[in-house]
């Protein structure tokens, strides 16, 4: 994201003043993993907080990691990562995934790097990854942008909006966002981002 985005600095304020994420965002970068991010839920779900005034929850469970590394595919590995981010910061529930073979299992094109993964994800708000830098700043990556995020507004991305509309559909319905986040409105599929 652009240093001078105004949106990307409330978030990277809102990361960074969060003593839930910050750990978090310690443990990943400790394992010095290639294009190595933290998104979804994990950083979505403190926004939805900050637009309903309330404070940033912890994330207990799914805390999505991402990184791309095509010489270390094996989901064996990420499974051993998984068990190191438990044994740093026990208590949430570690999900980590190497982009360079998640492709595969969802049916696109192979992806170019964790940040070319995230276009593919099923909602432009969802689609957020942020990661801390060896000097303390958090990055942003938002390939989708970040407006959708902070307007609170669930839009299908890609296939989401076509092919995998029905899942979409059944994420928003089965994760209880609108109960939980009221404000949060759903867009139409053919308001979608290809």
């Amino acid at each position: 994201m652009a240093l001078d985005d105004p949106l990307a600095t409330r978030l990277q304020q809102l990361i960074a003043a969060d003593a839930h994420r910050l750990p978090l965002l310690q443990a990943v970068r400790s394992l010095a993993l290639p294009d190595a991010w933290i998104g979804a839920g994990c950083v979505r779900n403190a926004v939805w907080d900050a637009l309903h005034g309330r404070p940033a929850t912890a994330p207990h469970s799914d805390i999505d990691v991402i990184w791309f590394d095509p010489a270390a595919c094996s989901p064996e590995q990420d499974l051993a990562l998984e068990a190191q981010l438990t044994m740093a910061c026990p208590g949430p529930q570690w999900s980590v995934r190497n982009q360079a073979r998640m492709h595969l299992r969802n049916g696109d094109a192979a992806y170019t790097c964790a940040t070319d993964a995230l276009r593919y994800w099923p909602e432009t708000a969802t689609a957020v990854a942020v990661r801390l830098t060896r000097e303390d700043r958090i990055e942003i990556a938002a390939p989708l942008g970040l407006q959708d995020l902070w307007q609170g507004l669930l839009r299908p991305a890609g296939a989401f909006a076509t092919d995998k509309q029905a899942q979409f559909a059944a994420r928003v319905d089965g994760r209880g966002w609108l109960t939980r986040w009221p404000q949060l409105r759903v867009v139409a599929a053919q308001d979608a981002i290809e």
